[in-house]
């Protein structure tokens, strides 16, 4: 009869610290994919606009030295991630795939010109920065002209900005919602302790003492949490890389490792600090309050 009575209590707090593991992990699982969801916006918006045309078209007479010469200025400037040289002849296969005929025949001469294709980086994929290299590289003697679409850049970029302010507004309120949810876990797991916590006071426990086990006790909810959320995030990747792989193509190893780092982190931080302020709040409270 002894064991059993002594079962209930523990089985009771086991599940209590159960469920609050879960409910942390949940929370921190939905941090994460906003997390992820996050990063892979950005990385995609870094990858359209490294990846928006900028062509540099050459003269006909330029030597293949002076050629040579530009395309490793161009390389060396630290607004440039990379260049390819085209010339009149791969751009007529080009245009020739594109237009599916063979249009040299009709012409009888190649009226296309050598180029250097330029891909920026995205920090300098913007509209002023792309039309003060459109300046500075047509100053040079070799080059031709300039090409590239000037509406499609700014088009990139507005549409590229409409989808952060959307995304930092989501972002905002979702992660405010997770908070709450994080700190009402916390608080309802100290609130079944209140009545440990005043009796300890009264027996003249410092409030060190009382505060030590509640944040021991937290920051291993955080830990087995931060785990649990952890585990659920690998395999929402796993399970999306092998049914959408095109969703997380952007997405590598170090990219996933530091975000269930950054998931550890916030949840040891958070865990604690929401203890601390929930332990402190039944310190303080009256003993006649402890009933409401």
């Amino acid at each position: 009869m002894k064991n059993k009575k002594q079962t209930g209590p523990t089985v009771r707090l086991r599940n209590s610290y159960v469920t609050t593991v879960v409910s942390i992990a949940m929370v921190l699982f939905l941090l994460s994919l906003l997390g992820l969801l996050i990063l892979n916006a950005r990385l995609i918006g870094d990858y359209v606009k490294e990846n928006i045309g900028f062509s540099v078209i050459l003269k006909d007479d330029v030597r293949e030295a002076d050629i040579v010469q530009l395309q490793k200025t161009f390389d060396a400037n630290p607004a440039v991630k990379g260049t390819t040289f085209v010339s009149a002849q791969e751009a007529a296969k080009e245009l020739e795939k594109e237009l599916g005929e063979n249009f040299l025949e009709f012409l009888g001469t190649n009226p296309l010109k050598p180029s250097i294709d330029i891909k920026f980086h995205a920090a300098f994929a913007n509209p002023d920065s792309i039309a003060k290299f459109e300046k500075e590289f047509n100053a040079y003697p070799q080059v031709y002209e300039v090409y590239y679409q000037e509406s499609m850049v700014n088009l990139v970029n507005e549409n590229l900005r409409k989808i952060s302010i959307v995304m930092l507004a989501f972002s905002s309120l979702l992660f405010l919602i997770s908070i709450a949810l994080f700190n009402n876990t916390i608080r309802l797991l100290v609130y079944s302790k209140r009545f440990i916590i005043k009796t300890m006071q009264l027996v003249g426990a410092t409030r060190k003492y009382i505060r030590r086990p509640f944040i021991v006790r937290g920051l291993m909810n955080g830990l087995f949490g931060s785990a649990l959320a952890s585990l659920l995030l690998l395999g929402v990747i796993y399970i999306a890389k092998r049914q959408m792989p095109e969703i997380l193509q952007f997405t590598d190893s170090m990219t996933i490792a530091m975000l269930i780092i950054l998931i550890f982190i916030v949840g040891m931080i958070l865990s604690g600090i929401t203890t601390i302020l929930a332990v402190n709040k039944y310190l303080g409270i009256d003993r006649d309050k402890l009933y409401f």
